[in-house]
């Protein structure tokens, strides 16, 4: 087999040092995903990165084509950095063999396996379509192999895509090929800080549901320090705070469930006190009008199962006393 090799665990941390590779024959301004390298000779015949996107993931056969609508059932959904590369392999190589490569260097690399599948077993022309861009890897079922994975990281799990085929549909020097469709999907929350919840709508939330949950409040991982760019939110508090002189609030943490619970109960209150302190010191708050409290994952809004769920439930409340 020709090599192909994957960063280690201990670098996927640290994707802008890691060395991605180029051909002449590669599609302008493609490159190779940082993380995972190309299967030795391939060249990049399409490419696209979006930075915030939604993504079906296939974890079972494929029932039906024509695009990720019609293919829910057999899906998971997910949210983040979606990079979608399409590779031609040097002529010659079988699928089998591409395929083998990337799937021993993932494993070592720490990826569980969720769906493995060949063939008619993939859903044969469905998943065809399902899985990998028409315009090249269209009418090709009847050698096709795949794998979905999923490697767990403190901050945000990474989902693999990985496809081959061999190319039967079309002649000339592309003919009996075998193409690769690698997609990565880095789970991560989107940029919400765009939109910052001002106190008008602080205050109406908490006149008809007694509480109000903020995401615009970040801290530094597993620690309690409050982030720069926290500073919209909580001027937006403070104006809360001062248009409503009667107000009383308890400033309540909130996690999600990695880790243990008393572990997460504690960073919860932490947290809830960083922001108090922050608004007594800071914007002159009287200290009688906040209370900190720390609830950890025990009241969740989503599923803790998913990085979106995560997210979610990762938050800061003001509830009314």
């Amino acid at each position: 087999m020709i090599p192909l090799t994957i960063q280690r665990i201990a670098l996927l941390s640290i994707l802008s040092v890691a060395c991605t590779v180029t051909t002449a024959a590669d599609r302008k301004g493609s490159r190779d995903h940082p993380m995972i390298s190309r299967y030795a000779g391939s060249e990049i015949l399409k490419y696209e990165q979006r930075a915030f996107d939604e993504y079906g993931l296939l974890v079972r056969a494929a029932k039906h084509y024509g695009g990720k609508a019609k293919n829910l059932d057999a899906t998971q959904p997910l949210e983040g950095k979606v990079t979608r590369i399409s590779y031609i392999a040097p002529p010659e190589r079988t699928t089998l063999e591409v395929f083998r490569n990337y799937q021993q260097s993932l494993q070592q690399a720490g990826f569980e396996e969720i769906f493995l599948c060949k063939n008619v077993e993939c859903g044969g022309r469905n998943f065809n379509h399902a899985v990998a861009p028409y315009d090249l890897f269209g009418e090709n079922y009847d050698d096709q192999r795949f794998l979905a994975g999923k490697l767990q990281r403190g901050e945000g799990d990474i989902y693999v895509s990985l496809y081959t085929v061999r190319n039967t549909s079309s002649g000339g020097a592309r003919r009996g090929r075998t193409f690769t469709q690698l997609d990565v999907i880095e789970l991560k929350p989107m940029e919400s800080n765009m939109v910052t919840i001002d106190a008008n709508a602080m205050a109406r939330e908490i006149d008809q549901t007694g509480r109000v949950a903020l995401y615009g409040l970040y801290f530094d991982t597993a620690k309690a320090t409050i982030k720069p760019e926290s500073k919209p939110t909580l001027e937006e508090i403070a104006k809360l705070m001062q248009a409503q002189p009667e107000l009383r609030v308890v400033v309540v943490g909130h996690t999600d469930n990695q880790g243990k619970l008393d572990y997460n109960m504690d960073l919860s209150q932490q947290r809830a006190r960083a922001v108090v302190q922050a608004l007594t010191q800071e914007h002159g708050i009287a200290a009688e009008r906040l209370q900190d409290w720390g609830v950890g994952f025990l009241s969740p809004v989503a599923s803790n199962r998913s990085e979106e769920g995560r997210a979610k439930n990762r938050r800061v409340e003001l509830v009314e006393q």
